[in-house]
């Protein structure tokens, strides 16, 4: 079967191609199909089903393309995946909201339609629970919606926080002081803040004390008005730290927790906090729950091979268990 696609201007099939024709490569292998630029028109010759699945994966890059996105394999790869669970018509979703602006002129917006939904929810609740394996933006994505936050005045103060538990080593073996002993746990939230504001903004909001970075130990007995509070890693909190954690919130203030709870670094004798706060919470009115998977992931396709690999060796495990 062949297939026809117009192609109005020559960057889009360039776009669409990618470096050395890698992105039109990786289509062609994951598809069984033959894609070929032609006077004007992509030509798609195939199976039948490989070909219409061709096609429309094409429409939905060009739908990226036309609004401005420079087609990587990640985009290739996710509107595949859009594809075979017939999804690819929602891509356009992802072509309209910028969260923030980085520090080096970059925009920061949603890559997948699990992280639009995520952002949305930030927008829309007091309190969002984003839930997700490693690679996911669960957390950065968080920051940038604060920065936001920040810069349009609709808040003061960022307060970025995480337990300081750790897998398989102790506080105390550490060498330093307090600060030196945390700090490497909490390097994540610090990235994030740099690569939103650039290190001299940030060390100067830090000194205002319009940023603040701490351990979730330092929140016991504050009240936190007109904030944005991330707290991350937070399959790590204790029930009790969870609890002291929600009713830290102030007036004017919203609240994101983020966690992947598939990596609980707790005793085995300890309840996650936030195991038990996805049931606690899930029908509370201004708490949104956002769920996000392997195919929300944006790091290195790896990545999210890996992830697949674990939780299909789990699913198995658990269902022997049951036998």
């Amino acid at each position: 079967m062949e297939q026809r696609i117009e192609i109005e201007r020559m960057e889009e099939a360039i776009n669409i191609f990618g470096s050395f024709d890698e992105n039109i490569r990786l289509l062609e292998q994951e598809l069984h199909v033959q894609v070929t630029s032609r006077e004007g028109e992509l030509v798609i010759r195939g199976d039948v089903e490989e070909t219409m699945q061709a096609e429309r994966a094409i429409r939905a890059l060009l739908t990226l393309s036309a609004k401005g996105e420079s087609i990587s394999e990640q985009h290739v790869r996710y509107v595949l995946g859009l594809v075979h669970s017939g999804q690819e018509g929602r891509i356009s979703e992802l072509t309209r909201d910028v969260i923030c602006i980085s520090a080096k002129g970059r925009p920061i917006k949603p890559k997948t339609i699990g992280q639009k939904q995520y952002v949305d929810s930030i927008l829309h609740n007091t309190v969002t629970i984003g839930v997700g394996p490693a690679g996911t933006g669960k957390t950065y994505l968080a920051v940038a919606a604060a920065v936001a936050a920040f810069r349009e005045k609709q808040i003061n103060r960022i307060i970025l926080t995480r337990p300081a538990v750790e897998a398989g080593e102790r506080l105390g073996f550490l060498p330093g002081d307090l600060q030196s002993k945390v700090d490497p746990y909490l390097r994540p939230l610090y990235d994030a803040l740099f690569d939103m504001l650039g290190a001299e903004t940030y060390a100067k909001y830090l000194e205002r004390g319009n940023i603040e970075v701490a351990p979730l130990a330092y929140m016991r007995g504050r009240t936190l008005d007109d904030s944005f509070i991330i707290l991350d890693e937070a399959q790590n909190t204790s029930r009790e730290q969870m609890k002291m954690f929600l009713t830290r919130m102030g007036f004017g203030s919203k609240v994101v927790i983020t966690g992947d709870v598939t990596q609980i670094d707790l005793p085995g004798d300890k309840v996650s906090g936030l195991k038990e706060a996805l049931k606690v919470l899930q029908n509370v009115e201004g708490v949104g729950i956002s769920k996000l998977d392997e195919n929300d992931v944006v790091r290195h396709v790896m990545v999210q091979r890996i992830i697949k690999a674990y939780e299909e060796y789990e699913n198995e495990k658990n269902g022997k268990g049951r036998k």
